[in-house]
């Protein structure tokens, strides 16, 4: 453990390096008062035997929720009982036609309102984001020392976690905020105006979990928000942290590839070819299911640089993993997404190259890979609910800012990934649009 925290501004490739030379799976010792010894693995097998096999086996665990306590109760910190009612839940708003509608709609106003005009013009600091941001770095901290170490600053109020604090309340003004004017927002609109708005528009996530919160009798008061509070701040960290994070690497992996960017920009004018306008462009929802290529382009940045590179597990009961480890109730077990992705006996000689040619098969259709080896979205009852969501909105930013623009990263740039729990650029990736003529 003092390794981790040696080689922590370069965490994820120390991991994939140590991996390397162990075959996959290490075991990570720490002093034997701190009691922080976890195995480490990218092993196929020991992934699909930890995620699906014996998924009942190894859940988060109380240690995960404790560094994660701003999310609350929400779906990521859960278990047992309680997830299992929050991801049915979830996976029913996700699914009802009232949202797929609202999301094809909001797909391309966001992009073609909000996303195009703002390229031209410089943004400010958003402080949620960075409140999101401080409370990532906080909680990375709390993984890289002895949990009485974190627990003194947190006592004190100093360092990260004084940051934490700060952070929470950021986070916590932004979603009562949101809450707060959706709650008068449906007071105000009559209910028939309301359904009729649904019907043609569709229906937000937050109104869908509003209107079924309130028909169950123990939602009321403090509980009620807390449930609106914590399912909120989960959605947003799922939706903005994992997209905002995937899109920036794959630009800089398309900039690095001219003849991928040539392949994308053919692919939007063979297969959009109704799309002609003089202004900025943004493509429907349908026009994106069928775009091979692009999808391709994504899967691949995904695969180098997964949104959430790393992610733990408890131990229940004793357990034998695939690769012969012997592991006990109590243990940690971290599985590492961004060095599986860079492993030569997973992925081949060329892992580390960015081809998206490797997802497409010969009779130019998507290549479906296991997700026990292309992890980025998990695997087994905790695969993400929300991948369609995430594919639909990425192409429909990549198509819109590739077809109208050139982009350059600035010379002389750095590019580095930050220690966070996403996988963010340690600076951002600062870019030169160019408009396409």
């Amino acid at each position: 453990m003092p390794s981790i925290l040696f080689n922590s501004p370069c965490l994820h490739d120390w991991f994939t390096q140590v991996l390397k030379g162990s075959r996959g799976t290490v075991l990570l010792t720490g002093p034997w008062f701190t009691k922080t010894d976890a195995f480490l693995t990218c092993d196929p097998a020991n992934v699909h035997h930890i995620l699906v096999t014996k998924f009942t086996n190894y859940p988060k665990g109380p240690e995960y929720s404790e560094k994660f306590d701003v999310l609350g109760d929400g779906i990521f910190n859960s278990d047992s009982t309680s997830w299992m009612i929050q991801r049915r839940t979830a996976q029913a708003h996700m699914s009802c036609r009232e949202f797929r509608r609202c999301l094809a709609r909001t797909s391309k106003e966001m992009v073609e309102k909000r996303l195009m005009p703002t390229l031209e013009h410089a943004c400010d600091e958003v402080p949620f984001a960075k409140a999101v941001d401080d409370a990532e770095e906080a909680i990375v901290f709390r993984y890289i020392v002895p949990g009485k170490i974190w627990k003194l600053f947190r006592w004190l109020k100093i360092g990260k976690e004084r940051k934490l604090v700060k952070a929470k309340e950021t986070i916590d003004q932004f979603i009562s905020q949101c809450i707060s004017l959706k709650l008068e927002e449906l007071k105000r609109v009559p209910i028939e105006i309301r359904e009729k708005n649904e019907a043609e528009k569709g229906k937000d996530l937050l109104t869908s979990y509003m209107d079924s919160t309130q028909q169950e009798p123990e939602m009321e008061g403090l509980k009620y928000y807390k449930s609106l509070r914590d399912t909120t701040l989960n959605m947003l960290i799922a939706g903005r942290d994992t997209t905002s994070a995937s899109l920036t690497w794959f630009f800089w992996l398309v900039t690095k590839n001219p003849s991928v960017e040539t392949k994308i920009i053919e692919e939007l004018k063979t297969k959009c070819l109704h799309v002609q306008s003089m202004n900025l462009v943004a493509f429907e929802t349908s026009d994106l299911c069928g775009l091979v290529y692009l999808h391709a382009a994504l899967c691949e940045s995904l695969r180098l640089y997964p949104p959430l590179p790393i992610d733990q597990k408890g131990v229940l009961q004793p357990d034998i993993l695939p690769s012969g480890d012997a592991v006990k109730p109590g243990e940690m077990i971290m599985y590492s997404i961004y060095a599986m992705g860079r492993m030569e006996w997973i992925w081949g000689e060329d892992c580390l190259e960015f081809k998206p040619e490797r997802w497409i098969t010969t009779e130019n259709e998507l290549k479906f890979e296991p997700p026990n080896k292309f992890i980025a979205f998990n695997a087994g009852p905790r695969t993400c609910l929300g991948k369609d969501i995430a594919f639909t909105q990425m192409k429909a930013v990549a198509a819109a800012v590739l077809y109208n623009f050139h982009v350059q990263v600035v010379e002389g740039h750095q590019v580095s990934p930050k220690t966070s729990v996403m996988l963010f650029m340690k600076y951002g990736l600062k870019v030169r649009l160019m408009k396409r003529k």
